[in-house]
């Protein structure tokens, strides 16, 4: 039978492994410890910190490295381990049998574990951005923007790009557990892409500027070939206006294509056999 026999039946079993896998994440202790620790953190930095007290635009830039660094962290918890429990459970086995598709699978397990991933970073945010109007002093003394630029607009901009971003990143771990034989080599996979994503491509920037093997114009589009650095130049060029002209278009390519391309990954590899 093809995977695209039947398109009712498709979307049909992609909603009902959604569902079965949104029961999971919420049944799930450590990952709803790691949802409530990530909430905490954003919403306390944007408490303690200075940034709600000048405004939206000093919010977003204050929780710019906590959100770099947490939202990935959050996302592979999600998803890193996803298909491969299905596949050593015998479950994905089971699902076959029943003509399940490859896409509709895949789409089910990310459709279902992208909503508790954006449910938490969104609320997270949402509720940072309420500490502005409560903790921000009547008149805004932030000497890099004024009223007009500094708005919930800018902060919703943010959170958009966040939510993309974390998207990204689920489906690279999904990837990652399509892809992995073992739950060691799961781990191993998602450590070292968390690594190159949180500080490799920046470090290969600035040791490539040092040697003089590139010069700063290529930058915008090294930092692109990460999900981090896209969406870290999506922020300043988009989120915050910093005036750079080049880099949204170039970092948006880059977030979507690893967002595309990590699906389209694990649904060549959802079937792979166990060892």
């Amino acid at each position: 039978m093809s995977d695209v026999d039947n398109p009712t039946s498709t979307v049909s079993d992609l909603f009902a492994i959604a569902a079965r896998e949104l029961r999971t994440v919420v049944r799930t202790p450590a990952v709803v410890a790691l949802s409530v620790v990530f909430a905490l953190t954003i919403v306390g930095v944007a408490a303690a910190g200075s940034g709600a007290r000048g405004g939206y635009v000093p919010l977003a830039l204050d929780l710019l490295p906590f959100v770099e660094a947490l939202v990935p962290l959050l996302g592979f918890a999600l998803c890193y381990r996803a298909v491969l429990s299905d596949r050593r459970t015998g479950e994905l086995g089971v699902l076959r049998t029943f003509g399940v598709s490859r896409p509709a699978y895949v789409g089910g397990v990310f459709l279902g574990r992208s909503l508790a991933l954006v449910a938490v970073v969104f609320g997270s945010l949402l509720v940072a951005a309420l500490t502005v109007p409560v903790l921000s002093p009547p008149d805004p003394t932030f000497l890099a923007i004024n009223e007009a630029a500094d708005s919930p607009v800018a902060f919703a901009r943010f959170t958009v790009l966040t939510v993309v971003f974390a998207l990204s990143t689920a489906s690279v771990a999904l990837a990652v557990s399509a892809a992995a034989r073992t739950a060691r080599q799961a781990i191993a996979l998602a450590v070292g892409l968390l690594v190159a994503f949180v500080v490799g491509v920046d470090a290969a920037a600035v040791a490539g500027l040092a040697a003089g093997r590139f010069g700063i114009d290529a930058v915008p589009f090294l930092l692109a070939l990460s999900p981090n650095g896209a969406f870290r130049s999506l922020v300043f060029g988009v989120a915050v206006e910093t005036g750079q002209a080049t880099t949204p278009l170039v970092s948006l390519l880059g977030l979507g294509g690893w967002l595309a391309g990590a699906l389209f990954v694990a649904v060549v590899a959802a079937w792979k056999p166990v060892e």
